[in-house]
């Protein structure tokens, strides 16, 4: 099994958890829980690949500083390779305080290193690691490396190398660039406010999805509790619900179903209806704990070791 090489963000979060709506005027609020755990949507995409037994790198950039320390020791603990795991030593190590209520989270986010990554640091990653797969996570928050994406996706791709797209929310929520990207991408996987900001005509959600999908890549919808769902090319469609749980943070819980997703095509499943099975899962049990990588599962897990 040949490596996927993540290429995203890497910041730290800070989980706080029970009365987290904060009030102003300077009121200070008692909360259930504080943790401070590895974060940003790439680095938690590559810690689910690699506990799912697949061979895992991450290119992303931290600062010289506690956090990036932090950051690459937890990387490393969960068995990805940090060794494209550039450090800046004048930026910060990005920071995302996770506001997490039972049914609903509020981000807020200051970007530090994170918006620095550029396409010649995937490039040599990709040419050192020898991987197959590439997966591009928080494509709005890297305003530098989204303008160059095209052109390293047509030469990745031309390369036999595949491609997939995690685009996260757009904080200015204007979705520039993505649907000229989707030529180059074999699986972009929108969660549900994603697609319907990405694809705004069609009337209902797998419409939306069959629109981008006709664009070029498989599309791979995140559905929370329901579990997900996809729409190939050629229109069509394939489901798996999700798994009942008690849920304890939800953060991270749609890069845990990418993980899942991406482990299953790395371990060679064919069946689209098993690879929704194992994100669905994958993104189910990740609630279970704290953090994007408190509870993130492993084959035993999905029942297949």
């Amino acid at each position: 099994m040949r490596t996927v090489l993540v290429a995203g963000d890497a910041n730290v979060d800070l989980v706080l958890r029970g009365d987290v709506v904060p009030r102003f005027g300077q009121a200070e609020q008692l909360l259930d829980s504080g943790e401070l755990v590895l974060g940003g949507s790439a680095s938690i995409v590559a810690c689910g690949l690699a506990r799912l037994g697949v061979p895992t790198a991450l290119v992303a950039r931290v600062g010289d500083d506690p956090f990036g320390r932090f950051q690459r020791d937890g990387l490393e603990a969960a068995g990805v390779s940090t060794e494209h795991v550039e450090v800046d030593r004048d930026l910060p190590t990005g920071l995302s305080v996770i506001l997490s209520a039972p049914d609903d989270r509020a981000i807020l986010t200051v970007p530090g290193t994170i918006p620095t990554l550029r396409a010649a640091a995937v490039r040599a990653a990709l040419a050192a690691t020898g991987a197959a797969h590439l997966h591009v996570a928080s494509y709005f928050l890297q305003p530098s490396l989204a303008a160059e994406l095209p052109g390293l996706l047509a030469e990745v791709r031309a390369a036999g190398v595949t491609v997939s797209l995690d685009t996260n929310w757009d904080p200015a929520e204007r979705w520039d660039g993505v649907l000229d990207l989707l030529a180059h991408v074999d699986v972009v996987l929108p969660n549900l406010a994603e697609l319907r900001a990405l694809a705004a005509g069609p009337r209902t959600d797998v419409d939306r999805a069959r629109r981008l999908a006709s664009l070029g890549p498989r599309v791979v919808v995140k559905a929370g509790a329901d579990g997900g769902w996809s729409v190939d090319p050629a229109g069509a469609f394939f489901e798996a619900p999700g798994l009942p749980v008690d849920v304890v943070d939800t953060t991270g819980a749609g890069d845990s179903f990418d993980a899942g997703y991406l482990a299953a095509l790395a371990h060679g499943i064919a069946d689209e209806a098993e690879r929704l099975r194992w994100a669905a899962g994958a993104g189910s049990l990740s609630t279970l704990g704290s953090g994007g990588t408190g509870r993130q599962a492993s084959l035993a897990d999905l029942g297949v070791a």
